[in-house]
């Protein structure tokens, strides 16, 4: 059988986020073959050459897969790294050495995946040597990556004003204050309790479960879902309302 060969200058990059409840997170790798005593910064985000028999889609996914031992993830494209020296001297060194390559430049597509924080992902990272790092509290990472971070925090940030994609970042059940918690951590910004809890809750996307928090030292808070139905048909009377009306025949 035919060896697949690498593509030698087309790669994925993933950030992959999670929540904790408290705050944004993002899977972060340690590089391979490091040798302490360069100054090469040693975390990154997950990653791979394309494979010449893949589509970008499938590398990042198997990128993920790899990474996350998850299959079914919220994946998206965002951008395309493509500055002839986004990698150069020791770092391109280290491209070609660590993938057995020749390449002068590398392009990479950037992505970002949306992934639930339970336990059993958290201890596959874990055996991996992966680490889920504070968004906030990165201060460098390998070549060009801090740059691909916060590209996929941008996006993450428009992504979470015009559509439900917060849902794929909390349990299946959750409380209002996660969720604000959650939208407080990604855009950055106070969000003000009453005003929130009144506008989420009359948005009627929400559906009530019959459970309570427990073993907490406050009043319990209640447990929610997010209602898809009811998102998908407020969409359909918007994008009617919005499009019809303005459309001369």
């Amino acid at each position: 059988p035919m060896s697949i060969q690498m593509n030698q200058s087309l790669s994925v990059d993933c950030a992959v986020f999670g929540f904790n409840g408290k705050s944004l997170k993002v899977l972060l790798i340690e590089r391979r073959y490091y040798a302490p005593d360069t100054r090469l910064d040693k975390l990154k985000l997950p990653g791979a050459m394309i494979l010449d028999n893949e589509t970008l889609p499938q590398a990042a996914y198997r990128v993920l897969e790899e990474a996350t031992g998850l299959r079914d993830v919220y994946l998206k494209q965002m951008d395309i790294f493509s500055d002839p020296n986004r990698v150069s001297g020791e770092e391109l060194e280290w491209i070609n050495r660590y993938h057995g390559i020749r390449t002068e430049r590398v392009v990479t597509v950037g992505y970002y995946a949306l992934v639930k924080l339970d336990t059993r992902t958290v201890a596959y990272t874990t055996a991996k040597g992966a680490q889920w790092v504070d968004v906030d509290s990165i201060q460098r990472l390998a070549m060009d990556h801090k740059q691909i971070l916060s590209a996929a925090l941008a996006v993450l940030c428009r992504e979470m004003l015009q559509s439900p994609v917060a849902f794929e970042l909390l349990p299946r059940k959750f409380t209002i204050r996660a969720l604000q918690n959650l939208y407080s951590a990604v855009l950055g910004i106070e969000i003000d309790n009453r005003n929130f809890r009144k506008k989420i809750l009359a948005s009627g996307f929400l559906t009530p479960t019959a459970e309570r928090e427990q073993g907490v030292a406050h009043k319990p808070a209640q447990y929610y879902t997010f209602n898809k139905n009811a998102y998908k048909k407020a969409l359909k009377a918007k994008l009617k309302l919005g499009f019809i009306n303005n459309w001369r025949y």
